[in-house]
């Protein structure tokens, strides 16, 4: 889905601007609290290609204007269902090691239209913490945590989420339509279609059509739920 922003003369949509201006300078705050390691990020999904409307610190390296990871569209993906993801671990495509919170925002009508993001770097912890467990021979690190793309580029979040799925060794050409179905399903539910453009970026890493995209993504989203699925900006022609 994408978060529609109601007109202009709608108290809601000021109410939305009134939360995000009023949660800027938090933003600056909690992460001047914990210092350098700590990054906080204010998103507003309205604008998904560029929801990056604050941020403070140096984590994941994003700017003003920076698109969503693929852990804002899961929470696009499930709309006001979404809740609070707090205390998960991920790292980045360099390496790094995050303790990470995402806690959506909503507005007086329970509708899901941002999310306040806390990156903490715990990879030095998590090599002392290696190191110590190795002196005290209690075994090896835990198991690498998911990597998750953070960038300013829409384009490079939904490139990863589709490697993620379709494995270098595997081809469009390669799959059974089940499988072809499975794949859509899975980018769907991870909200990549409620981006602007993402059908046609899609298609053409997979070396199909426009229209084959759509009708794909359409059959996998009927096989998925009987009713109408939610419609999104990205996901019509």
């Amino acid at each position: 889905m994408t978060v529609e922003d109601p007109p202009d003369d709608d108290p809601r949509k000021a109410e939305r601007d009134a939360i995000l201006r009023a949660l800027a300078p938090v933003v600056e705050g909690v992460a001047a609290t914990f210092g350098p390691v700590c990054e906080v990020v204010l998103h507003d999904y309205r604008h998904p290609e560029n929801s990056v409307v604050a941020v403070a610190g140096d984590v994941t390296g994003r700017s003003v204007g920076a698109a969503m990871s693929e852990i804002g569209m899961r929470v696009l993906a499930r709309g006001d269902d979404a809740d609070d993801e707090l205390n998960y671990v991920t790292r980045t495509g360099t390496g790094r090691t995050l303790k990470s919170s995402t806690m959506v925002l909503r507005d007086s009508a329970g509708t899901v239209f941002g999310a306040l993001c806390v990156n903490v770097d715990v990879t030095e912890v998590g090599r002392a913490q290696s190191l110590l467990a190795a002196l005290a021979g209690a075994g090896g690190p835990p198991a690498d945590a998911p990597v998750t793309t953070f960038g300013d580029d829409i384009d490079s979040v939904v490139d990863a989420l589709l490697d993620t799925h379709l494995p270098p060794e595997r081809t469009w050409a390669g799959l059974e339509r089940s499988r072809r179905l499975a794949l859509f399903r899975a980018l769907d539910e991870r909200g990549v279609f409620a981006v602007r453009r993402a059908i046609e970026q899609v298609a053409a890493r997979l070396g199909i059509s426009r229209a084959s995209a759509y009708s794909h993504l359409s059959q996998a989203r009927t096989d998925a739920a009987p009713g109408p699925h939610p419609t999104s900006e990205g996901a019509h022609p």
